[in-house]
């Protein structure tokens, strides 16, 4: 018996070892990986009495975050994936108060075959058309920095409760999406009721067109969202496209919002109903944009940027009528493949309704208080 003991306990640690290894071929292999951004920002007319600031930034280029994606193969072409992702401010230590603690959380299913289908909380068509698209402006950053303008244009960049479906054919790049309200109707079963479920929902769909490595790409998108409360509409679309010609970038595209004149809160977006009437979301009826930009990459080491924006408002009333012009140079210096440094202006003219409104980003800094608007940046950005 004793020996039956000791020959258990010398085999009891390789059979589960063993056992272990098997469990670990068989699990998804997860990511961490993120973004650290930080930088000096000085900025005029930053509130009501026109004073300047000079401060750190809630980020710079990109905000900063981290997250964790992982996919695992289930054969035949197929395979899982999933993805979260928080934001926060470096200065503070603390998550993005106006974003919810995971802002991304998705998980889907991937063919090699048929596209993919992606349930949660995620980019929304408007961004995946300008950005398949090739038509966004400082295309080799990731999206959401302190001015980028075509971002507060998108209508935030994210959806909640969505569903969207992707694949590319050749050349062709496509996404729909669907957002479901969760809104319950009454029980006498009529067009009101079956109305009402769709409140606070969306639905869109984005294309593109380029060949893979090909130096044009043409793309576009169109969405609705119906208001949480009463299902009033939000609509907006794009079209546009980019050329690079060596290893210059030019693109240009164009972007209309146009709002029903209840339309003011909508849940499953990123902005709260008071942020969106405190950036003047509600008070237009059609914001047009049109944007354009040149990037030149010198070496492996180096990029350029000379960006430019062109705003008009109808208002819901005449006294909400507005327009802005606003402008941006950057450049960009990789002190590694993970690490690069950047020097970044812009300057904006707002008139009429815009002055105040959020037309730089997601991020609500800096706010225009007058009506002209300086920035500068300085920071060092890193990725892992």
């Amino acid at each position: 018996m004793n020996s039956v003991r000791r020959w258990t306990a010398a085999m009891m640690p390789a059979a589960l070892a063993s056992f272990g290894c098997q469990l670990a071929q068989a699990q998804s292999s997860v990511t961490l990986y993120g973004v650290v951004d930080e930088s000096v920002r000085y900025l005029t007319h930053a509130n009501l009495a026109g004073a300047s600031s000079l401060g750190l930034g809630n980020g710079g280029m990109t905000e900063s975050r981290w997250g964790l994606k992982g996919v695992e193969d289930i054969g035949g072409g197929w395979s899982v994936f999933f993805k979260l992702e928080n934001r926060f401010y470096l200065n503070s230590g603390q998550s993005d108060p106006t974003l919810p603690f995971f802002n991304e959380a998705q998980i889907g299913v991937r063919s090699t075959s048929y596209g993919q289908v992606i349930v949660g909380r995620q980019y929304n068509v408007m961004i995946e058309g300008i950005t398949v698209g090739g038509y966004g402006s400082n295309a080799w950053i990731p999206y959401d920095f302190s001015f980028q303008p075509e971002v507060t244009m998108t209508g935030g960049i994210w959806t909640s409760n969505q569903v969207q479906y992707q694949a590319r054919y050749g050349g062709f790049t496509f996404a729909a999406g669907y957002a479901l309200g969760g809104n319950a109707g009454n029980a006498s079963g009529n067009a009101a009721a079956a109305a009402s479920t769709a409140y606070g929902s969306q639905i869109g769909a984005a294309f593109a067109y380029g060949p893979a490595g090909g130096p044009f790409s043409l793309g576009g998108a169109y969405e609705a969202s119906k208001d949480s409360v009463n299902g009033a509409a939000a609509k907006a679309w794009t079209f546009g496209g980019s050329y690079t010609w060596n290893l210059t970038r030019f693109s240009a595209g164009y972007i209309v919002n146009q709002n029903d004149a209840g339309f003011a809160n909508f849940a499953n977006g990123p902005f709260t109903a008071p942020a969106l009437n405190a950036l003047k979301y509600t008070d237009f009826a059609r914001r047009r944009m049109i944007m354009g930009g040149v990037t030149q990459q010198v070496g492996n080491v180096w990029h350029f940027a000379a960006n430019v924006w062109r705003t008009l408002q109808d208002g819901k009333t005449p006294a909400r009528n507005g327009s802005a012009w606003q402008y941006q140079l950057v450049a960009d210096y990789n002190l590694s493949k993970r690490t690069d440094v950047y020097v970044e202006g812009d300057y904006a003219i707002y008139r009429g309704d815009l002055i105040g409104a959020q037309l730089q980003g997601v991020n609500s800094v800096g706010l225009a208080q007058k009506g002209t608007q300086l920035g500068l940046m300085a920071g060092v950005r890193h990725q892992f």
